[in-house]
């Protein structure tokens, strides 16, 4: 019997379970980008991940309207597998929610604006500003606030799937936007499988 293969020629059994990206590359991407108009910053990103990372960073995909944990945003989806995913976040206006709380850990990378952030039990916050990372770790949570605006390279790993519930329970039972809905499931799903014929988990 002939062993399948995923389109990159590696076996199924032999996918790649290993994270691919590198929060520190990822850091610096986000840093170079800190002080460019906001636009151009963006593309910038998006270029260099292109060349850092080739076939994993995907730029064809419009920005969506995210709401999760009470707040609102937008978000540019340019990366999701099983174990990863990479997006462009963030508001003109502001917004204020809960994290979620994840079997996943979560950096943030804010390149414009502000954000700010308090983890249970503390009684003051802490500022992240452009060319700071704000980290999540697995199983831990966190109100946060964009007082003003701000824009961030979001970079999760862990259990992506799990992640799903709480990132469209809002647009389900709250804001019911079918458009956001199917359209965030939809990408991702597409994403997924395009990640799993290339070898990637």
């Amino acid at each position: 019997m002939q062993e399948m293969k995923t389109m990159s020629g590696q076996p199924y059994a032999n996918i790649i379970k290993g994270k691919l990206f590198n929060p520190d590359v990822l850091h610096a991407i986000a840093k170079a980008a800190v002080g460019l108009d906001r636009h151009v910053a963006c593309n910038q990103i998006v270029a260099d991940l292109k060349r850092k990372y080739p076939e994993h960073i995907h730029d064809d995909l419009p920005w969506i309207f995210n709401n999760a944990g009470g707040a609102m945003g937008q978000m540019k989806i340019l990366h999701v597998s099983l174990s990863e995913y990479i997006i462009l976040f963030g508001t003109p206006i502001g917004t204020e929610g809960h994290s979620g709380r994840y079997s996943a850990e979560v950096f943030d990378f804010v390149f414009d604006g502000e954000m700010w952030c308090y983890h249970e039990g503390e009684l003051g916050r802490t500022v992240y500003g452009p060319g700071d990372t704000a980290y999540l770790k697995r199983k831990q949570t966190k109100g946060y606030r964009i007082q003003d605006s701000a824009f961030m390279l979001e970079y999760a790993r862990g259990r992506i799937p799990n992640m799903l519930r709480f990132g469209l329970a809002d647009t389900v039972y709250s804001t019911v936007d079918a458009r956001t809905f199917w359209g965030t499931i939809g990408r991702s799903g597409k994403l997924i499988f395009s990640e799993l014929l290339k070898g990637k988990a």
